[in-house]
């Protein structure tokens, strides 16, 4: 991602801001500007809402990675997942502060924020969200 798409993004991504439809109330993230439910009837074009979403979700279903991406290899094996947040929008986020072998689906979880990457030795630290166990679920059941 490019400095400036980064910077473009900080509210989202550091926020969880995210849009709500005033006719059928659905949220969305990333935010829109037109709801896809209610668009064939125009209902709400420029009457979308920005929202932010409370950060608290649970797992719905994920993966265990063993071959990184380039950058990540150092975060063998990492879980990623799909998250169903508390206001409905579904995110993708890595699972952290837990044994990969101990998530299943249904794990309350909460977002956090942390340093995904840094553009060199003295470039622009980029972070962003990634999901923690929600305080007193245990991982396993």
């Amino acid at each position: 991602m490019t400095v400036a798409r980064f910077w473009r993004e900080t509210l989202r991504r550091y926020n969880l801001g995210a849009s709500k439809c005033p006719e059928c109330q659905a949220v969305f993230f990333p935010p829109r500007s037109v709801c896809p439910n209610c668009s064939v009837h125009r209902k709400s074009l420029t009457k979308m809402e920005a929202c932010q979403l409370s950060g608290r979700g649970e797992v719905y279903s994920y993966t265990t990675v063993h071959e990184a991406a380039d950058g990540f290899e150092m975060q063998v094996p990492y879980v990623l997942a799909l998250v169903k947040m508390a206001e409905g929008p579904m995110l993708t986020g890595q699972i952290v502060d837990v044994d990969p072998k101990d998530i299943r689906e249904g794990l309350p979880v909460r977002a956090t924020f942390r340093r995904l990457r840094a553009d060199g030795d003295d470039g622009v630290i980029h972070y962003g969200y990634k999901f923690a166990l929600e305080n007193g679920a245990a991982a396993k059941k």
